[in-house]
């Protein structure tokens, strides 16, 4: 177990985020194939309670949803109860600023509406721990992006700061091509005399490595730091029909799959306390899971060089990713 930077929480070095989980649809590649086209409420609880049994026995203690996952909240604090998980004893993360509008429809003209105000901030708690209770430990600035306005509002800052000041950890979660600037923002951020964040969570991969310098910096400085897409949205899988032969090859030296050896990539980077994994079937969970027994090799850095993308491609790529 690692212990998530100035929070004090204890986290897995692995995590699993229910972005997947919660809801119908998403941007991961095959994810209507993952799901079996099932979307009833009671089929996906099912399924996400069967990969949340297989990430317990395969060691995973730290589990990431957000307001606007759908019904992830709600699926995960139901298993939480079922299985008996005290509070403590499995690290929760949860994120405010986006509010699910999609209608439990995998098409939807807005899948999510972003909304960083003081009043949002507020409502999303309420119902974040009507939830999950004194399981919530960690509370996210979902998409704390530059144009966003939320790091520069003293409003909202200040009501952070109160829910710190209480005992919930504050963290940011990070998008886009300015990640590494608005995480350097918000390390400056300082209310009452302290630090608001202590832990971010941002995206970083084989393919986007722009905000690793900014990442590390956050680590020296007591940031708990948490990845999120080590698998680039599955585009670092052999789902991907342009995936690289490169990353290939690399799997294949280290007797490995594609999704392991990515995830394992990130576990290998010193300034990480925790790379979620996004499965939504048990067997995607197994087969992330074999990133903690991968003894990263050196040498794959410089063989991967190639497949690096600088941020003004890979963030448009996301963008276009379909919602299935």
């Amino acid at each position: 177990m690692n212990v998530l930077g100035r929070t004090g929480l204890p986290v897995s070095r692995l995590g699993l985020g229910l972005a997947a989980l919660g809801r119908p649809g998403y941007i991961n590649l095959g994810h209507a194939d993952d799901l079996h086209r099932d979307y009833r409420v009671e089929a996906m609880e099912e399924r996400a309670a069967a990969v949340l049994d297989a990430a317990h026995a395969a060691g995973i203690r730290y589990l990431d949803a957000a307001r606007s996952y759908g019904r992830a909240e709600a699926f995960l604090a139901a298993w939480l109860g079922r299985r008996g998980h005290p509070p403590g004893s499995i690290t929760v993360g949860s994120k405010w600023g986006y509010t699910y509008t999609a209608g439990w429809r995998v098409e939807a003209e807005h899948h999510e509406v972003k909304d960083h105000s003081r009043a949002v901030f507020e409502r999303q708690l309420g119902e974040s721990r009507a939830l999950l209770g004194a399981h919530l430990q960690l509370y996210q600035i979902h998409s704390a992006t530059l144009d966003s306005g939320v790091l520069d509002d003293p409003e909202t800052l200040r009501a952070l700061a109160a829910a710190r000041d209480e005992g919930l950890a504050i963290g940011l979660t990070l998008s886009g091509p300015r990640q590494a600037e608005a995480l350097h923002k918000a390390l400056a951020i300082r209310i009452d005399g302290a630090p608001l964040f202590g832990a971010v969570q941002a995206t970083w991969n084989l393919l986007e490595r722009s905000a690793g310098d900014a990442l590390q910096a956050a680590h020296d400085a007591g940031v708990g730091v948490i990845i999120k897409e080590g698998l680039a949205n599955g585009r670092l899988t052999d789902r991907n029909p342009e995936l690289s032969p490169a990353v290939g090859r690399a799997a294949t030296r280290a007797g490995t799959t594609v999704d392991a050896l990515a995830l394992a990539a990130v576990l290998a980077r010193p300034w990480v306390d925790v790379v979620l994994s996004g499965a939504a079937t048990v067997e995607q969970l197994k087969s992330n899971a074999a990133a903690l027994s991968i003894a990263w090799d050196p040498s794959f850095d410089r063989d991967l060089q190639s497949i690096v993308e600088p941020p003004d491609r890979y963030w448009p790529t996301r963008a276009m990713l379909n919602w299935n």
